[in-house]
């Protein structure tokens, strides 16, 4: 008796909870943005909620720029007549590694959070600033 009594639970609350008008969560992926200009590539990403202590930036010894982002959530009630039937944590963690182009100037490399949103700012290398326009003789 005890042991149907376990498998029927998750089931009545599975079908109370996630139904057509309120779905399961699905982890997925932040939106990155990248944006070029004549100065800097900028790169974006969309973290609503998340302050900067959550991320970490760096370039790996492949001289790839590496996104990390962790964030661990605790619901917890201080109710002491009240039992957990479903406790569920919020757990984030993503990695994404860009390679950068040859032409970033890889030592001044900075980010910032604001409004929920990761920037990392890419300046290029005065060479590649400069545009090198000619004509060229055929010969």
């Amino acid at each position: 008796m005890r042991q149907n009594h376990r498998n029927w639970m998750p089931t009545v609350f599975d079908d109370l909870f996630y139904n057509d008008f309120m779905p399961r969560a699905n982890a997925t992926a932040p939106a990155i943005n990248v944006v070029e200009n004549d100065d800097q590539y900028i790169v974006e990403l969309a973290a609503p909620g998340l302050k900067k202590e959550d991320f970490a930036v760096n370039i790996n010894e492949d001289g790839n720029l590496v996104i990390k982002m962790e964030k661990k959530q605790e619901q917890t009630t201080d109710d002491k007549h009240s039992r957990y039937l479903r406790r569920e944590f919020n757990y984030t963690k993503f990695e994404q590694t860009l390679i950068l182009p040859d032409d970033v100037e890889k030592a001044k490399i900075v980010a910032h959070v604001e409004h929920g949103v990761l920037t990392v700012d890419l300046p290029k290398t005065e060479q590649a600033r400069t545009k090198v326009e000619r004509q060229i003789e055929i010969g």
